[in-house]
């Protein structure tokens, strides 16, 4: 749920190489159409590539109810798109009667569990992804999620699909700050206004607008307000490449 899963902040481990493919040339338009298309396209990845929130409030609510505490679907939405270990922390007020570390090694046990029989793609991803592939343009995971998830997903789509992985337990300040959004477009060596980046949760929206990247947000578990500079579509179904060029040309888009 984009659960901005975060905990005690670890080293920055280098850059994944995953894609490998030769870069367009920003300037040459090409399969955007007229316009030129982005550096890089950074994408959250729970809610915005895969359709894992579910995963998470389940076992929250497996967790709540093995101690007897009372966790509504409300208190859930209220920790979407959370650093994780803030969220472990409010579900040990609530009254788990366990550290916030070892809740959030069992929350991510059991979504490991589910990504292990099923990685589920939200709509539309797999295709626009192969299109930002094909044009040669490099692609992140930018998570608050911890790398085992980040990798589990990016496991599941074809090789080559992501650059690199910046996940929740490799950044000091996770989202709302900007410094995931930051630390991706500095391991692609590009400039964060020279990228698009996708998002769902109002959380992870402020940290990739703070970010300077030209920012989409897409619906998932929650509404998708309105933001001075910020563009919206309620699915990335049928989104292309089109899309991907107006946002990166400055145009804000809204199709909500």
């Amino acid at each position: 749920m984009g659960w901005a899963r975060t905990a005690i902040p670890s080293p920055i481990p280098p850059e994944v190489p995953v894609n490998t493919a030769l870069r367009h040339d920003p300037e040459a338009g090409g399969a955007g159409g007229s316009q030129a298309l982005p550096k890089a396209v950074l994408f959250d990845m729970d809610g915005t590539l895969v359709d894992t929130e579910p995963y998470w409030i389940a076992a929250e609510h497996e967790l709540t109810a093995a101690h007897g505490v009372t966790w509504t679907h409300e208190d859930a939405l209220r920790l979407v798109g959370q650093q994780l270990i803030v969220s472990a922390g409010v579900l040990r007020a609530a009254g788990v009667p366990m550290e916030p570390v070892d809740i959030v090694t069992w929350l991510i046990g059991r979504v490991q569990d589910r990504l292990a029989d099923e990685v589920p793609w939200r709509p539309g991803v797999l295709p626009l992804l192969a299109d930002l592939n094909a044009a040669g343009v490099p692609c992140a995971i930018v998570t608050m999620s911890y790398r085992n998830l980040a990798e589990a997903v990016a496991a599941g789509a074809p090789d080559g699909t992501f650059t690199t992985i910046v996940a929740g337990d490799e950044v000091t300040q996770g989202k709302p700050a900007p410094e995931p959004y930051l630390t991706a477009a500095e391991r692609l060596g590009v400039d964060p206004a020279d990228c698009v980046a996708v998002e769902d949760s109002p959380v992870g929206i402020t940290s990739a607008l703070a970010s300077g990247a030209s920012t989409l947000g897409v619906e998932a578990v929650l509404p998708v307000e309105r933001r001075p500079g910020l563009s919206r579509v309620r699915s990335l179904d049928g989104a292309g490449l089109d899309l991907i060029a107006r946002l990166a040309a400055g145009e804000v888009v809204d199709e909500y």
